[in-house]
């Protein structure tokens, strides 16, 4: 996949944003446990930046996916991974399915909004009994009149103490067996502002600590039911859809962030004296930064070729997991290979490698964990089902 001048236009435009309204202030927003959603959102809305592949008559630029992958890739440039993840809610998670089967009404009041900055989205799957298993969901909604009236509870929620609406996953009809909980559910967008809504628990995590997260609970919150996306029961149906932009976005954002903690290790143990010598100066240490460079690129090419694919209108299920897994499970090895050369240093908290260490991590389990890529790739290459042969 070759990049235009257009595609490093929005790169170097990103790139600008990061290094002047951004970067400048992570470590503030890391201390507090949060960062200015609106503020930030806003300026990359102005930038045009949040609705790179929306419909232009939403306020989108109606391009194709490369051009979301320039931006996601140019986003690692933060010095965080909780900033980078809850753009991509905004702009891959939350909106795909909003963008393609809301109704005009539901898009001018919602969509619009998101790709200007002026609101903040939110995508409601994950529970407390249902993270992987997406059709173990529990959260309802019932219709009663011309609303939707909704009970339950969602973990985990990026974004959840400062956005505006939530791209809500619920069950909306009975399900009688396993192909049932495939056809009972639907996506509805719920206003967080509604009576009954409740999201005063912010989590405290590991890492990704500047991005907020929440719990949220619908306690007979009551919505149009003009707020449906498409039609009722396909929401597990377009919520898979969603899913491969999500996880397309996920490898792409990562790229730089392992990028910059590779050159920062390659930088410090060549500085970094040890028994007389650099670190840098031991063949161990060379050929596994050899290695891990060579990995980074395969990731990087891996990812480039399943987006190529999604432009060309191709199925990327298959190369869009692989990416996720492939990306996911690098990050944590070479965080953890980096982090271990520097020593103690590399422990320290406002170090890169621990930044990093911390907040990639999560990409092995959000946006669907590696145990799920790799099933869904095993199944993909004709894999389950099989019988072992006697002899």
């Amino acid at each position: 996949m070759m990049f235009t001048h257009e595609h490093e236009e929005i790169k170097r435009t990103t790139e600008r944003y990061i290094a002047d309204r951004v970067n400048p202030h992570v470590a503030d927003w890391e201390a507090a446990g949060l960062f200015p959603a609106h503020e930030l959102f806003k300026g990359l809305g102005d930038l045009g930046l949040l609705g790179i592949t929306k419909p232009v008559e939403y306020g989108g630029l109606g391009l194709d996916y490369s051009y979301q992958l320039a931006f996601a890739e140019s986003l690692g440039r933060m010095s965080c991974g909780g900033i980078p993840m809850a753009v991509g809610v905004q702009t891959d998670m939350a909106t795909p399915a909003l963008a393609r089967y809301g109704s005009d009404e539901l898009k001018r009041d919602y969509l619009a909004p998101a790709i200007a900055g002026d609101q903040v989205a939110c995508i409601g799957v994950s529970e407390p009994g249902a993270g992987s298993d997406v059709a173990a969901i529990r959260t309802h909604a019932k219709r009663d009149g011309g609303d939707y009236r909704i009970n339950g509870q969602k973990m985990w929620i990026t974004n959840g103490t400062q956005g505006d609406w939530i791209c809500l996953l619920c069950v909306t009809g009975a399900s009688g067996s396993d192909q049932g909980r495939h056809h009972d559910k639907s996506l509805i967008v719920v206003p967080l502002d509604a009576p009954g809504v409740d999201r005063q628990t912010r989590l405290d995590k590991l890492g990704q600590r500047s991005s907020d997260t929440a719990i949220i609970h619908f306690d007979d919150v009551r919505v149009p039911a003009g707020n449906l996306i498409g039609q009722a029961g396909a929401g597990f149906s377009y919520q898979m859809q969603q899913f491969q932009e999500e996880r397309l976005f996920l490898a792409a954002s990562i790229l730089q962030a392992m990028e910059r903690v590779y050159e920062d290790t390659v930088a410090y143990t060549g500085e970094r004296q040890a028994f007389g010598s650099a670190v840098l100066d031991n063949q161990y240490v060379q050929f596994t930064l050899a290695e891990l460079k060579t990995e980074l690129e395969a990731a990087r090419a891996l990812t480039y070729q399943a987006t190529a694919d999604l432009v060309a209108g191709r199925d990327v299920t298959l190369a869009a997991s692989m990416a996720k897994l492939k990306t996911s499970r690098l990050a944590r090895q070479l965080t953890d290979t980096c982090l271990q050369f520097w020593g103690g240093q590399g422990y320290m908290a406002d170090s890169s490698t621990a930044q990093f260490y911390r907040d990639l991590r999560l990409h092995s389990i959000g946006g669907g964990a590696d145990e799920i890529m790799l099933g869904i790739i095993a199944k993909r290459l004709g894999l389950h089902g099989r019988k072992a042969k006697t002899p």
